[in-house]
This record gives structure tokens, sequence and C-alpha cells, in this order.
């Protein structure tokens, strides 16, 4: 990689550090925040369905848009556009009727999806395009990205949890909009060249992929990810600052700080196993056809482990909250692998001259899939509880399996420089 490529790459990684932060403490705050001014399971997933309509609305649009303006410019406007919605929640009025503050706060959180899907297509597009060709070890760039996003996710989950017990709502959100606003002019300022820019003419009926594989790949990647949001984004939460709450205001304290805490720890580990997926999955992962067998062999392991958990939750075994606790950090691992797989096949899948419009679809796919578990969670939480979560969590891992047996070896058997140098 040439010296700006580098520099580019370490710009545009530091820029989505910083957006992925606020991201997760915003979703940390919003959450816990309107649990306790008494909004339902339902009622929370409400917030954050618009968010993900939007993620595929943007995840849609997002490759055009970074083939017609460039990279740079679609990764400025998501962060850019970040700010914006932290400055509209910040305004938030709590003497408002909860009709209301559900209608705007979905409407914020829906420009939120859109700056993050922006931000997320932008770097991941960028990894294609800055490693260098004679380099085999893409899969090591895109884990090391991706790994490292979902770590910083995580800390924002805590950050989040922590600053609303100790700062309160608004003060937190001006906090992380101004965080925000200083990490958008850095990057203006010091972005290197090494991007591409944009194209004349472009149009956006490309955006359709016409390869099946990336077809499958992409509803594979609906059911990975709506297998993990349906009981991440509301039901365990939940659940949690229930069985560890006394109701006080300095036993709410604590129970936001142990579920941020958790949250954060998920992210955190599942981010590190998914950066050290490639010397994990060596073994398997040596040409296209082998990566392909993995990612349908571990899905179909992720499916067994939320049907065990809610076996579990269903007979209300002792000890419960940690007995969940173990296998969700389980889940992470293998949840990981799976992504991992997923995240390299979609660019060894693309060609350089359309890998936004494929990674755009893609995570139109990713999007599609947390609105589906985003929906589950608090409909399957109201419903049945902690395991009717973790049972529609497990449904969907089995679809994911199912997803994953269309997928071909038709790409080539080619090295992807998974060995250590």
């Amino acid at each position: 990689m040439s010296d700006n490529g580098l520099k580019a790459y370490i710009a545009v990684t530091a820029a989505y550090w910083a957006f992925m932060l606020t991201d997760g403490a915003l979703r940390m705050l919003v959450l816990l925040h309107f649990h306790t001014l008494g909004f339902s399971p339902v009622e929370l997933a409400y917030l954050f369905l618009l968010y993900e309509v939007m993620g595929i609305v943007t995840n849609l649009s997002a490759g055009w848009l970074a083939g017609r303006f460039g990279m740079t410019s679609t990764l400025f406007a998501g962060l850019l556009l970040q700010i914006g919605a932290l400055l509209a929640l910040a305004a938030l009025d709590p003497a408002w009727c909860i009709t209301v503050s559900v209608a705007y706060v979905m409407a914020v959180q829906g420009a939120s999806g859109v700056a993050k899907d922006l931000a997320k297509m932008s770097s991941k597009s960028a990894v294609k395009v800055l490693a260098p060709s004679e380099d085999r070890g893409l899969f090591r760039w895109v884990a090391a990205l991706t790994g490292s996003k979902n770590a910083v996710k995580g800390i924002g989950f805590l950050v989040g949890a922590t600053l609303l017990g100790a700062a309160g709502f608004r003060p937190s959100v001006l906090l992380m909009a101004a965080v925000l606003a200083v990490v958008l002019l850095g990057t203006v300022l010091f972005m290197p060249p090494g991007l591409p820019p944009g194209k004349r003419g472009t149009k956006i009926s490309a955006v359709w992929p016409k390869d099946a594989d990336i077809r499958a790949l992409s509803l594979a990647r609906v059911f990975l990810f709506g297998a993990r949001d349906t009981w991440f984004v509301v039901g365990i939460p939940i659940f949690f600052y229930a069985a560890l709450s006394d109701g006080t205001p300095e036993g709410n304290r604590e129970a936001f700080f142990l579920v941020g805490s958790f949250m954060s720890a998920w992210i955190i580990f599942y981010g590190g196993m998914q950066a050290a997926a490639p010397r994990w999955l060596r073994g398997q992962t040596q040409d296209i056809a082998a990566t392909v067998r993995a990612a349908r062999n571990w899905v179909g392991i992720l499916a067994t482990i939320p049907a065990l958990l809610a076996i579990a939750a269903a007979l209300a075994l002792p000890g419960l909250v940690p007995l969940i606790v173990a296998g969700l950090l389980i889940f992470a691992v293998v949840f990981a692998f799976n992504s991992a797989l997923h995240s390299y096949l979609i660019l060894a899948f693309s060609s350089a001259e359309r890998v936004t419009m494929d990674v755009g679809f893609y995570y139109m796919a990713n999007a599609a899939g947390r609105l589906l578990g985003t929906l589950l969670s608090g409909l399957s939480f109201q419903v049945a509880g902690v395991a009717g979560c973790l049972a529609s969590a497990a449904g969907m891992a089995a679809l994911g399996w199912l997803s994953t047996k269309r997928l071909t070896s038709r790409h080539g058997t080619q090295g992807n420089g998974l060995t250590e140098d």
C-alpha cells in the first residue's frame, strides 16, 4: 500500500471509529432513557424501526451515490448527518406525549440510520480499493476494520449507559455531537488523496446485483443479523435491567451501568473475535469453495445456541441470568466467525468496478435483517419474554443456514491470504 493509500485508510478508519462510538452510545441512551419513562417493549422497538428502514433505503442508493460522487463525499455526509441527528434529539421535550415522542425519535433515528450506512458503506468499500492487488490478505484487512469498529461501538454502549446515569439524556447527546463535529473537521482537513472520485453516468439501476452468489449471500445476511438483533435490541437489555434493578434511583443507575457493561463487553468481544477470525479460520478458508462451506457450517452451529438458551429460559432453570450471559458470549464467537466470512465473501465476489454498489446492496440486506430482528425483539419479548426472543433468534439463524446452501464456489479457488506473514 502506498503512503497516501495508508494515510487514507487510517483517516477512514479513525472517522469510522468516532462515528461508531457515538452510534453505540446513542443506542443505549435511547433504549434505557425511554424504558425508564415507561415505554413498552414494542414501543421501544418502534424507536429503532425507522433507523433500520432508512438503512435499507440508504444502502440501496449509497453505492450509487459513492460511485457518482466518490467515497470521501459519502463518508463526510454520514458524519455531518449524524451530528444533525444528535442535535435534533437534544431538542426532545419530556413534556410531549408518548405518541409525539415516539414519532419524533423515530424520525431522528431514521436520519441517524442514513448517516450510519453512508459511513459504513464508504469505509468498507475503501478497503477493497486501498488494499494493494498483490496483497492476498483481503480477509485480514476487512476483519481488522470490522472487528475494531465493533470494539469501538461496544465501548460506545458503555459510554452511553454511563453518561445517562451521570449526566442525563440531553447533556450526553450534546457532548457526543460536539465530539463528532471535531472529528469531522479533522477528517476534512487531513484526509489525503487515495479514494477514487465519482464517475459521471453511473446509473442507479446498476445497484441491483446480477451475480446470484451476491444475492444469496445478501439473503443469508438478512437472517444472520436478524438472529442477533431479535434478542439484542430490546429483549436482553430489558430482561437484564428488570433482573438487576431494585427500582430505586441508586438501583437504576447500577442497573444502567451493568446492562451497558454487558452490551459493551459483548460487542467488544464479538469485534475482537471477528478481527481474529482469519487466524482461527485459516484451515477452513483456503479458497472460495472452502470459505463457502465454512459459512454454511458456522451458521448451522449458530442456530443451536439460542435454541438451547430458549429452552433454558422456558424451563426457568436456576442461575438463568449467568447461563444466558455465558451462552450469549458463545453466540458472539460463532456470530463473529459468520460475519467475518460474509464480509470477506462479499468483497471476493465483487469486482473493483462494482464494489460500492455490491457492498451497498449487501448492507441493505444487513439493515433489512436488523429491521426484522428489531421488530421481532419487541414483539417476541412482549408475547413470550426472553424465551420468545431467543427462540425467534434460533429460527432466523436456521433460515440463514438455508440461504447459504445457495452459495456456489464459481468465483474461483484462489487463496485468500489467510496465512500469517
